[in-house]
């Protein structure tokens, strides 16, 4: 944070490395009226957070409430975040890849819930806090998992898909490479565990449609991100339902998600032609997909359960399947 330079309650607070359900009443009358305005002061929020030890839960509610609506809300155009703002957020929740604290994952999450438009990397991120609960016990996801590292349970489960339909209520229909990857990562670290069988479930349809969605995630540049200020306000659209549909139904669900009256594509309806266009060409895994699913696929000499279920699901709603993945269909056969 620099050379931030704490004053008033702040600095009270801060110097008794406590904060109480009066402080947070005096910060919202006294030093936030109009919520947190610029970067000294979302700044002088991490301050206190990182020094008091002693909190209660009304701070944290507090906390959470006046960085992600800084974060959304308060450079034009509303609900985007930027590049810069992502990074600044990553860098002050976060050492060395970890976020610090539970508060702090909400927070994290809570930006991406509330925003319309975001970097890719900050959903693989948030989805990278998951992966090191799961698989190394490390971070505050890990704290009060009932499951030893290397199990996925139904509770990270449904963590990973709170961030997947984060990242969706932008309009990003589609699962990036980097979310894959952590996906992969999981898969990896997991393969013969005796996880939760809604994990088995998500990692196939995820892959799968981040092979075959017509809709990728591209994080929106500033003007773009203006333009689509129209649609974004429009209340009819159904984000949590969309990617019901999808998860439940494969690459039929996407294409019977995105016809629906209250579906992304009614959302974005400068690109329906397109989206109409493209969803047919994107059954159809292409070379750089296929090479980047045969390089994945069983890394350690051995293609486990969840990569044959992937391979199945591959051959099952792809028409014209890539030569490079027909040696490891035909394993699974």
């Amino acid at each position: 944070m620099g050379e931030l330079v704490l004053q008033g309650p702040v600095a009270e607070i801060v110097a008794r490395n406590a904060v109480t359900a009066d402080d947070v009443a005096r910060l919202r009358r006294e030093v936030f009226r109009d919520g947190v305005v610029c970067r000294p002061e979302a700044d002088a929020l991490f301050a206190i957070d990182t020094s008091c030890r002693s909190r209660v839960s009304e701070w944290d509610d507090f906390f959470i409430e006046a960085v992600s609506d800084y974060l959304v809300n308060r450079e034009a155009p509303k609900g985007y975040v930027s590049d810069t703002n992502a990074d600044w957020l990553i860098r002050a929740i976060s050492r060395d890849g970890v976020v610090c604290t539970r508060t702090e994952v909400e927070l994290l999450i809570k930006v991406m819930e509330r925003a319309t438009a975001m970097p890719a990397a900050l959903s693989a991120f948030a989805l990278r806090q998951v992966a090191h609960a799961v698989t190394d016990g490390d971070g505050p996801l890990a704290r009060g998992r009932v499951a030893r590292p290397g199990v996925v349970t139904a509770a990270d489960v449904a963590m990973l898909k709170r961030i997947l339909y984060a990242y969706g209520g932008g309009g990003n229909a589609g699962i990036t490479r980097n979310e894959a990857e952590v996906l992969f990562d999981i898969n990896d670290r997991t393969a013969e565990a005796d996880n939760d069988p809604a994990w088995s479930d998500l990692f196939v349809k995820a892959i799968g449609f981040s092979l075959m969605a017509a809709t990728r995630h591209v994080a929106a540049d500033r003007e773009t991100a203006l333009r689509r200020q129209a649609w974004l306000a429009d209340d009819s659209v159904d984000v949590a339902g969309f990617f019901s549909r999808v998860f439940a139904g494969g690459l039929k669900g996407y294409k019977d998600a995105v016809m629906t009256k209250t579906g992304v594509e009614n959302a974005w309806r400068e690109t329906n032609r397109a989206f109409a266009e493209a969803s047919t060409a994107a059954e159809t895994i292409n070379a750089d997909e296929a090479g980047w699913i045969a390089g994945r696929m069983g890394r350690d000499g051995v293609l486990h359960e969840n990569e044959k279920a992937l391979l199945r699901f591959i051959r099952d709603e792809t028409p014209d399947v890539h030569p490079s993945l027909a040696p490891l269909i035909e394993k699974v056969a």
